[in-house]
Parts: C-alpha cells; sequence; structure tokens
C-alpha cells in the first residue's frame, strides 16, 4: 500500500496528467531503520505480443502492440536492501512525497529531495548515489 498525504493512495487518486511521483520508503531492518529516496513512473508501455489471427500479413509491420499497464502498485524500489527486506517479510512503508507531471520535474523532484534529506551523508539512507553523478563516501 501507498500512502499520501496519511490517507491510502488508490489509483483513481493519480492526477490527469500525472506521470509518476518521488517516495520514500521506511523500514527496519536488522534492528536499524533504514530510509530509500526514489522515483517512479505510474505507467509502463509493455509490449505484447498479438495473436497469430492478428498479426499483420507484411512482415514489416510490428507484430505487437502496447499496452499501458500500472506499474507501481506491487514496486519496492531498486535498491537490492529493500528488495530482500520485502522477500524476508520485512514491513516496509512507502510514502509518496511529490506527483509529479513531466520526466523534467520528476528527475528534479528526485533530487531535490535527496539533496536536502542529505541521503549521502546519512547512514540510515540506503541511497549510494545522485543521479550517477553523486556517491557516498566509502
Amino acid at each position: 500500500m501507498w500512502i499520501l498525504d496519511g490517507k491510502e493512495f488508490t489509483e483513481e487518486m493519480i492526477p490527469e496528467g500525472a506521470i509518476g511521483f518521488v517516495y520514500e520508503m521506511v523500514s527496519i531492518i536488522d534492528g536499524k531503520p533504514v530510509r530509500y529516496i526514489g522515483k517512479k513512473n505510474f505507467y509502463a508501455d509493455v509490449k505484447t505480443k498479438l495473436a497469430k489471427k492478428d498479426i499483420p500479413t507484411d512482415k514489416r509491420l510490428k507484430s505487437y502492440k502496447r499496452v499501458r499497464k500500472a506499474t507501481y502498485q506491487n514496486y519496492y524500489s531498486s535498491n537490492e536492501v529493500l528488495k530482500q527486506a520485502k522477500k524476508d517479510g520485512i514491513l516496509i512503508r512507502r510514502e509518496i512525497l511529490e506527483i509529479c507531471f513531466s520526466k523534467l520535474q520528476l528527475s528534479y523532484a528526485e533530487c531535490k529531495y535527496q539533496f536536502t534529506l542529505g541521503v549521502l551523508e546519512k547512514e540510515e539512507f540506503l541511497n549510494g548515489n545522485i543521479l550517477g553523478k553523486f556517491y557516498k563516501q566509502k
């Protein structure tokens, strides 16, 4: 379940024209609180193969169609620690921080939260880098 402003977020609550959101995931792993800031698109265009009867006779035409699917409901971050925690049945709180209406706004908002919260300086954050350009000190 995703949380927005203290309430459960459902697909019907997605604003018109919104493409994604910035999120924070919080959990307790091995007795320590951990956090992760990231971004996620609401939908993905997924290629689906056509049935034999629907395949065009002209071989140059594409033999698949694109289906728009909501991909955020079962998403638990790209972070391996959080993925493993989900597999192990550890409770993870997923909160939407900001809904965005363009790819540029989505990337900017993610960076803004990561820099503002100091994800590279604080041990509790699992983020290893920002934009693949700024990394945690080892």
